[in-house]
C-alpha cells in the first residue's frame, strides 16, 4: 500500500481514525462513483458544479464545452476542491443524534491543467468515457476534429487528497440500548435498470449488457475492510 502524506488541507480532524491516506483505497473510490463536485472560487463568488469525471492513475479528468465557465475559470490556475462521495447505507440509532450515514468520500485539492496536447486529450477523453462504460470507447465513433476543439479536458492530479470512511453499526450511548426503538444499518444499494434502446437503434445489434455498469457501490472490498 501506498501511502501519501495528508496537508493542512486534507488531514481529516473530525474522526481521524476514519481517514484513509492509502491510495490504492483512494483509487478504488474514485472508479466507483460517476460525479464530481468541482468548488472553486471566481470573483468572490463560490460554485460548486458537479460533473463526469474519470481517473487515469493518479489524476482525474473533467471535460466540457470549451465556452464553459467552469473549465475556462479553472483552466486559468485558480485553486479548487473536488470531491466524491459514495453512500453505502442509513444508520440508525437509538437517539436522533447518533443517527449518521455509512458512506466513502474522497477530497482532491490543487490546481487543474488544460490539457492541449491532442493525443493526450484523446487519451484523457477515452478515459472518460470508458470511465462511464467499460469498453465503450473502442466502440463508438471517436470525436472528431471540429468536436474536439468545442471539447476542453482538465487534468486534476492527485497530490492533495484524502479519503473518510464510515462503516458499521450505529455508536449509541450504553445508557440508551433499553430504548425499545429499532436500530441498525439499512445498506443502500445502486441498482441498474433495463436498457432502453433509442428510436434510431439498428436492428439486430445487441442491447448492451447491464453487467457493464456494475461497479459493487455498496459491496466494495474497501467499505468491507474499513
Amino acid at each position: 500500500m501506498q501511502a501519501i502524506a495528508p496537508t493542512s488541507h486534507t488531514q481529516v480532524r473530525r474522526h481521524p481514525e476514519r481517514a484513509v491516506y492509502d491510495l490504492e483505497q483512494i483509487h478504488s473510490i474514485l472508479d466507483q462513483g460517476y460525479i464530481c463536485h468541482l468548488g472553486f472560487v471566481v470573483d468572490g463568488q463560490p460554485f460548486v458544479i458537479p460533473t463526469a469525471y474519470g481517473r487515469s492513475g493518479n489524476q482525474i479528468y473533467v471535460h466540457g464545452s470549451a465556452a464553459s465557465r467552469t473549465l475556462r475559470s479553472l483552466a486559468g490556475g485558480i485553486k479548487v476542491c473536488a470531491t466524491v462521495t459514495l453512500v453505502d447505507g442509513f444508520v440508525l440509532a437509538r437517539s436522533a443524534f447518533h443517527h449518521s450515514m455509512n458512506y466513502r468520500s474522497v477530497v482532491i485539492i490543487g490546481k487543474a491543467h488544460l490539457v492541449t496536447d491532442p493525443k493526450d486529450k484523446m487519451e484523457g477523453l477515452r478515459c472518460l468515457t470508458n470511465h462511464l462504460v467499460p469498453g465503450r470507447w473502442e466502440e463508438v465513433r471517436p470525436p472528431n476534429e471540429t468536436e474536439m476543439i468545442k471539447t476542453s479536458l482538465l487534468s486534476l492530479p492527485l497530490n492533495e487528497v484524502s479519503a473518510k470512511v464510515r462503516s458499521g453499526p450505529p455508536l449509541d450511548l450504553e445508557d440508551d440500548y433499553p430504548i425499545r426503538v429499532w436500530a441498525g444499518v439499512v445498506p443502500l444499494r445502486a441498482q441498474v435498470g433495463e436498457p432502453i434502446a433509442d428510436p434510431h437503434a439498428l436492428p439486430g445489434i445487441p442491447v448492451v449488457d447491464k453487467g457493464r455498469f456494475d461497479r459493487g457501490l455498496t459491496d466494495s472490498p474497501v467499505a468491507q475492510r474499513l
